[in-house]
């Protein structure tokens, strides 16, 4: 494990490749939101997780074997399963679930404080974070609660409840895929959406959802959506950037995904927000920022060779720096 890990590091992706995905990750994911809410307007939340995770995992899996690459082994497929699970199941569909209730630039709102949440699961492995850091994540929480004080969020408690549990998990999805031994790359994404939409289907069958295939175009027209753009083209790039370059790197989509998420719910879909939002925002934005340039002041300078950028987590490392 640790000679493919070293690997990683070794191949240093290159600079257009790396800006490619993170405009993925800051434009498109923050277009899907918008798209779960118009899915689930004919598809119950972890059916339309399950079915779009499948096909996205499939297809991928199946691009990776025409290639050539090894499949996963056991223990691959169970560290996969777990961070599929967290990110997928568990936040993905926590999201789906509240956007029955609440608005998509609201949901997208609260989940900005990801970055902050990030930063407490890694103080939970042994990288608290510094004292200068927690203002940053005082001032974050300060800004979330002037959202939740709104009416897009006061309103709705059980949506609330789930969009920070789902927030929640995927932060911690997000520190553990750098500490579990997954397969690199496209085969590593492909597993996680594969086992994260056969365990999504499970979900959905214990909570006795309707496996009713939707009949109004718009429905496809997202759920295609959702599986092009977000599952294989957004959700693997931010696997990519979390995997060989940075978890941090990775969560600065947080300052991207609200504006857009917001404009895209205004234009596309004529919702509204209420001040608190539109004043809470850009204080948890303001605190991710400021969080992000505390880390990169207080940052090392490590040789070229092995920078913290693309070093990953090596196994003697795991219990102490993500």
């Amino acid at each position: 494990m640790s000679s493919d890990l070293t690997s990683r590091a070794a191949v240093k992706p290159t600079p257009w490749l790396v800006g490619a995905c993170l405009l993925a990750v800051y434009i498109v994911w923050g277009t899907t939101y918008f798209a779960i809410k118009v899915a689930i307007e004919g598809m119950a939340p972890f059916f339309l997780v399950g079915t779009r995770f499948i096909a996205a995992g499939v297809l991928l899996l199946g691009w990776q074997a025409l290639r050539g690459a090894p499949a996963p082994t056991a223990k691959q497929w169970g560290g996969a399963a777990l961070v599929g699970f967290l990110l997928l199941v568990v936040g993905n569909g926590a999201v789906s679930v509240a956007e029955h209730w609440v608005s998509s630039g609201a949901t997208v709102a609260l989940i900005s404080i990801m970055p902050l949440a990030t930063a407490l699961w890694c103080g939970a492995f042994g990288d608290w974070p510094r004292r200068a850091e927690w203002s940053a994540i005082a001032l974050g929480g300060a800004g979330a609660a002037v959202m939740l004080l709104g009416r897009d969020l006061q309103g709705n408690i059980i949506g609330t409840v789930l969009i920070l549990f789902g927030a929640t998990s995927w932060s911690l999805g997000t520190v553990l895929s750098r500490r579990l031994d997954i397969p690199h790359g496209p085969t590593g994404f492909g597993a996680e959406m594969l086992t994260a939409g056969l365990m999504g289907l499970v979900v959905s069958a214990v909570l006795g959802e309707h496996w009713t295939i939707p009949h109004a175009a718009h429905v496809w027209w997202a759920w295609g959506y959702l599986v092009v753009f977000g599952s294989l083209i957004a959700f693997s790039a931010y696997r990519f950037v979390v995997e060989r370059i940075s978890a941090s790197l990775a969560a600065t989509y947080a300052y991207v995904n609200p504006p857009v998420a917001l404009a895209v719910g205004w234009w596309l879909g004529n919702e509204s927000f209420s001040a608190n939002v539109l004043m809470g925002l850009p204080v948890v934005l303001g605190a991710v920022a400021l969080h992000a340039w505390l880390q990169t002041r207080d940052t090392p300078q490590l040789p070229a060779s092995v920078s913290r950028a693309t070093a990953p987590i090596l196994p003697s490392q795991a219990r102490s720096k993500p």
